[in-house]
């Protein structure tokens, strides 16, 4: 059984909260599950989720434990092969968020010409909408897209808490678990390993 973990699992400050109060505490407390269940499940990071995780956690004290129970492996970006209709949707949904984000620059301009004191909240709430617009669901950075070819290359379960890593995963036949759900998930594999039962 294998893993591939994204960032959110432990920065997430909902997801977090079942694992510890801080991001170093979370990474412990998964690292304790991982140990329980060394040599029967896997646990993967593509190494730029790995770069991005070290910065929030204190790595100096979770070692070795970090080393030994997280394997770091690029995907293979060379011999996955995709979908052509992946990158249609891909494409259908870059251009109806061009068109979102339009709208929404252009409710801006009229909100600005009628409430011109107030240019500075009306510029903020242009950049908060337009970033929703235009990057909420959607693989937005290398390290998301890493995360899904990795999972489809080990044909592993992604866990995040990401919406367009898990919409993007599903799109591409890939397994996946809310991050949210992820403890109960090791809390149950654990449970089956000591009774004895196969996972």
């Amino acid at each position: 059984m294998r893993f591939v973990l994204d960032t959110s699992i432990f920065v997430n400050p909902e997801v977090r909260k079942k694992f510890g109060d801080n991001p170093t505490e979370a990474m412990r407390t998964f690292l304790g599950y991982a140990g329980k269940l060394f040599g029967r499940v896997e646990f993967y990071m593509p190494p730029g989720i790995y770069r991005e995780v070290m910065h929030f956690v204190d790595g100096e004290e979770l070692l070795p434990d970090i080393e030994l129970y997280i394997i770091k492996k690029p995907p293979n970006v060379h011999d996955i092969k995709i979908p052509a209709f992946v990158v249609y949707e891909l494409i259908d949904d870059i251009r109806r968020r061009i068109d979102k984000g339009l709208r929404v620059a252009e409710k801006a301009v009229r909100e600005s010409v009628i409430e011109t004191e107030d240019v500075d909240k009306i510029i903020q709430k242009l950049r908060r909408n337009y970033r929703k617009a235009l990057r909420e669901g959607i693989v937005d950075s290398r390290e998301d897209f890493e995360l899904i070819l990795l999972a489809k290359e080990l044909d592993a379960t992604i866990v995040s808490a990401d919406v367009g890593i898990l919409t993007w995963a599903q799109k591409m036949g890939v397994r996946w678990i809310d991050a949210a759900n992820f403890r109960e998930v090791l809390e149950g594999l654990s449970e089956r390993l000591t009774e004895g039962k196969n996972l």
